[in-house]
């Protein structure tokens, strides 16, 4: 088993971080192998619609989010932290996913999936909502815990008094590797679930 976490925060030893660190650790002692890829301090632009990857199967722009894309292919699960800005991720990490998600072709179906979000005080479940439609767009089982998987804190210090916020990514990252193990095991004697591509409503004529 293998995850993949990216920490969309500019600050590699802050909030995000120390709720990442503890699900770590629990992985850790799964024996799931993590990487973790340091992104809020990249310069990363949003997606420019040109189709290029439909092409080439990469983003045009060749920075960290065509490294994330290898990572990602390989990898069973995926965590994304995030601080809360005006009761939203980070705008940088977004722009990382919007190209992440769209340039890459590769099944993303069964990959675990998991958001976790940091604040002071509020905007976490605003948040908490936006990464998780990256997941449920892909056909990526979401990984839940025994709270909505978020800390609260001002530093770093802050956050590893946020006992029950640290219990939740604990728990979380036990869930998430039970998922994982369970659908590979499912995938060696069932197969994957047979998924449909064929229709695409758009109502081109205008009636709704």
């Amino acid at each position: 088993m293998k995850v993949l976490l990216i920490n969309g925060s500019p600050h590699e030893h802050g909030c995000t971080a120390a709720a990442l660190d503890e699900m770590i650790r629990i992985f850790k002692e799964e024996g799931v192998e993590t990487v973790l890829l340091q992104t809020g301090m990249k310069d990363i632009r949003g997606c420019i619609a040109c189709n290029t990857c439909r092409k080439t199967g990469a983003c045009v722009f060749n920075d960290i989010v065509n490294e994330a894309a290898a990572l990602f292919e390989e990898a069973d699960g995926l965590v994304i932290g995030s601080p809360v800005y005006y009761g939203s991720p980070n705008g940088n990490l977004l722009s990382l996913l919007d190209r992440l998600f769209y340039s890459t072709h590769f099944s993303k179906q069964m990959k675990v999936g998991a958001a976790v979000v940091s604040c002071r005080r509020g905007g976490n479940t605003a948040s908490f909502d936006v990464l998780n439609k990256y997941f449920t767009i892909s056909s990526m089982p979401v990984a839940s815990s025994t709270y909505w998987n978020q800390v609260h804190g001002f530093t770093a210090e802050d956050v590893k008094k946020d006992k029950e916020g640290l219990q939740i990514m604990r728990n979380l990252a036990r869930n998430m590797t039970f998922l994982m193990r369970a659908i590979a095991d499912a995938r060696d004697k069932y197969g994957l679930p047979e998924e449909e591509h064929t229709e695409s409503t758009s109502f081109p004529d205008g009636k709704a």
